[in-house]
C-alpha cells in the first residue's frame, strides 16, 4: 500500500523491532529518517538489502522536507518514516509531515512499536490507570519551574524524558515544586546496562545530586495524593 508508514524502531534492543516494521523497511521506496548513518546501520544489522533510499528529515530541515515527501506520496510512493529510537513525532521529528499528510489525503499506517514510556511506567510500580506523558522538560531553569507547576495539583501519574547531564537539577526542580512523592529514575531501558532507581523525590534528589549520569533517561512521578 503506497502512503506514509510510521515505524518506531528499537530504543536499545533490537530484537525489539517487529517482524511487521522489517516488512515495511523493506517495502518502502524511501526512508525519511532522523539520522541517515544511523538508520543505515540499522538497516545493515537487519539484513534489508536492497536498501530504499534514505532521506534526513530532522528539526533543522523539517518543513523543506516535508515538502518534498509530500511530492512522494502523491507520485505513489510508499514512504517510511523512522527517528533513531522509539516512535517519529514522539519528542522527535514527525509531527509536520504526519499532519501534511493527513490534510492532503495520503494513506497512513502507524506500526506499534518500542517506546520508553510504557516500559518506564511499569518499571515504576507506579499507578497506570491514568498518566501523563509530558516529554522534554525545558532546558532553563524559569521555563522549566513554570512546566512543572502546571501539574503540581493533578493527580495522574507523569512521565519525563530528561537529558542526563540536566537530570538532578530537574529532580530537585521536582522535589521543590511538587512534594516530595514516589518516583523512579530509568536509565538506558531495554539496553544492556538498564538501570532502575525507586524512591521518594527527596532520595532520588539526593542520590543524584552529584552523580554522573550517561545515556537515555525516562523519570516517573507519581501524581497529588494529598487532598487539597
Amino acid at each position: 500500500m503506497a502512503g506514509l508508514r510510521i515505524i518506531a524502531t528499537p530504543i536499545g534492543n533490537l530484537g525489539d523491532l517487529t517482524p511487521r516494521a522489517l516488512t515495511a523497511f523493506r517495502e518502502a521506496d524511501l526512508i525519511a529518517c532522523e539520522d541517515t548513518r544511523k538508520t543505515g546501520l540499522l538497516l545493515s544489522r537487519l539484513g534489508v538489502d536492497p536498501r530504499p533510499r534514505l532521506l534526513a528529515y530532522h528539526e533543522h530541515n523539517e518543513q523543506r522536507t516535508t515538502e518534498k515527501l509530500l511530492e512522494l506520496l502523491s507520485a505513489g510512493q510508499t514512504v517510511a518514516l523512522c527517528s533513531n529510537a522509539g516512535y517519529p513525532g514522539i519528542s522527535d521529528p514527525g509531527y509536520r509531515v504526519i499532519q501534511a499528510a493527513i490534510a492532503a489525503g495520503h494513506p497512513l499506517e502507524v506500526l506499534p512499536g518500542a517506546c520508553a514510556v510504557e516500559p518506564a511506567l511499569l518499571y515504576a510500580g507506579l499507578p497506570t490507570s491514568s498518566y501523563t506523558f509530558k516529554g522534554f522538560a525545558p532546558r532553563k531553569s524559569g521555563a522549566r519551574r513554570k512546566f512543572l507547576e502546571m501539574d503540581k495539583d493533578q493527580v495522574h501519574t507523569l512521565v519525563f524524558y530528561e537529558s542526563p547531564h540536566r537530570l538532578a537539577k530537574f529532580l530537585a526542580e521536582c522535589h521543590e515544586i511538587l512534594g516530595d512523592r514516589p518516583a523512579a529514575v530509568c536509565r538506558e531501558l531495554t539496553k544492556k546496562f538498564e538501570q532502575i532507581y525507586r524512591g521518594s523525590l527527596s532520595e532520588l534528589a539526593e542520590q543524584f545530586a552529584s552523580a554522573k549520569v550517561k545515556g537515555e533517561v525516562t523519570v516517573v512521578v507519581g501524581g497529588r495524593t494529598d487532598p487539597r
